[in-house]
């Protein structure tokens, strides 16, 4: 956690994108600045507001085993989540990750899983991007605790009263706009600027993560004002010492 947190400090949600990494910054007095797409998630902890907190929408931890429905993080917050569930994937064993194709993946899973289960196709797609969330980690651990894992999902949820959402943010792979509407009028309630909320997403990320990125800047204000919670609490750790819980 952050030590003796100022209210002046920039705090950063962050999601992957078609682009790289979409960022939106923002305080905890309700000053944000525009989001940006940055080609690299070093380039977000080495932007000019430097911020204090970066809640990111990527599996941080990554076990030697994976247990039934993966990290204990994820089975704490799936039942949270009715219908939405199934928009947090299962993470296998940082050895499957490293795997170079799915077919391998797939083969070392089901060698590291108790049951054995292999990799989701969707899960493997996020490799390269949490390999670059892990390699940052490892390369600064004295400065990885500025570094939280969120589920966008799981931020809505939190700013939604603790109550699932009942719209998907996409049908059939292309936006949906009850829910995205609904996701709006959740980050405006969280106090985030309409002008923000609403504005057309930065060329290289699309609306979803635009919005995305904005429920982790949410809960990265909740992390920095000391009432965020993770999930499970308290957290369990990787073998190389890395937390693996979801924060909202």
């Amino acid at each position: 956690m952050v030590t003796k947190p100022t209210r002046d400090e920039w705090l950063a949600g962050v999601d992957g994108c078609r682009g790289g990494w979409i960022a939106a910054f923002v305080r905890r007095d309700g000053e944000a600045r525009e989001p940006r797409v940055f080609a690299r998630f070093a380039d977000v902890l080495a932007a000019p507001e430097q911020p204090a907190i970066v809640a990111v929408d990527m599996p941080i931890g990554l076990p030697e085993r994976a247990g039934p429905g993966g990290r204990a993080a994820e089975n704490a917050v799936r039942p949270l989540l009715g219908a939405r569930q199934s928009s947090v994937f299962s993470v296998p064993s940082r050895a499957a990750l490293e795997a170079r194709d799915y077919r391998e993946a797939c083969g070392i899973a089901l060698a590291t899983s108790d049951p054995p289960r292999k990799v989701s196709r969707q899960l493997f797609m996020l490799a390269p991007k949490i390999h670059e969330v892990d390699a940052w980690l490892r390369a600064h651990m004295a400065d990885a605790a500025r570094v939280f894992e969120v589920h966008p999902e799981v931020a809505f949820w939190r700013l939604n009263g603790d109550q699932a959402l009942g719209e998907p943010k996409k049908v059939k792979s292309r936006p949906y706009g009850p829910g995205l509407a609904l996701r709006r009028a959740l980050l405006v309630g969280a106090g985030l600027p309409p002008t923000l909320v609403e504005a057309p997403s930065p060329a290289g990320a699309g609306p979803d993560d635009l919005l995305d990125a904005l429920a982790c800047a949410a809960v990265a204000r909740r992390i920095h004002a000391g009432i965020a919670r993770p999930f499970p609490d308290p957290p369990e750790h990787d073998g190389l010492g890395l937390p693996m819980a979801i924060w909202a």
